[in-house]
């Protein structure tokens, strides 16, 4: 069978599931989830994220210039999919879902304790470029879950259960397929795959896997 073409569109997936959080002074914290979000520059540390201007966050993002990006779980599939689809006018998402306000250090909008990464950011530019508004962000500090920290300071990131978006569905990060550079190093074994185990660091024999 041969291939359609289909007119322009939005087909680039899967792409991160995460929640980011706001906050206007005095008024309690917001959160929005996004995928439209990605890096954009390493040094310095950059990323972004796009939002619909009629958005509850929106103006909030704007006013402020600043806001945190939370990595999302398997665990957070069900509050991930809530603030996407109930908004903040309606309700106070910090307080419905039990999450707890994590403390910024150079922001005061807080992050999501529970996720295992906080990302704080400032707005560096505004881009309107249509149905979204890029918000083009400076990455001030990063805050990771000490749970995923083996007994050498490794931070074993992909153990916590990623949750990703693609087509109208989340889901689970599956099988690790290889490293960066395994195409080129000599010793790789081809077609070596290895699932995806929960790591805890020193002095916790619990093991398993985050639910859904």
């Amino acid at each position: 069978m041969g291939k359609q073409i289909w007119k322009a569109g939005n087909m680039l997936y899967p792409l991160p599931a995460v929640m980011v959080s706001c906050q206007k002074p005095g008024e309690k914290a917001n959160i929005i989830t996004v995928a439209w979000t990605g890096t954009v520059c390493t040094n310095p540390a950059m990323l972004y994220i796009s939002v619909r201007p009629e958005r509850y966050s929106y103006p909030i993002l704007r006013e402020t210039g600043e806001f945190v990006v939370n990595l999302t779980t398997e665990k957070l599939a069900r509050q991930t999919d809530l603030c996407g689809v109930r908004s903040g006018r309606d309700m106070d998402k910090f307080a419905e879902l039990h999450f707890t306000e994590e403390k910024s250090q150079h922001i005061a909008a807080p992050g999501i304790r529970e996720c295992p990464v906080n990302i704080e950011c400032r707005v560096r530019q505004v881009l309107e470029l249509g149905s979204h508004h890029m918000f083009l962000a400076d990455v001030l500090a990063v805050h990771v879950d000490e749970k995923y920290l083996d007994q050498n300071g490794k931070f074993h990131l992909n153990d916590a259960g990623l949750l990703v978006y693609s087509h109208g569905e989340y889901h689970a990060v599956g099988e690790l397929l290889g490293t960066f550079g395994c195409s080129v190093r000599k010793k790789e074994t081809a077609g070596k795959r290895k699932k995806i185990k929960t790591r805890y660091s020193a002095g916790n024999a619990k093991t398993g896997k985050n639910g859904t």
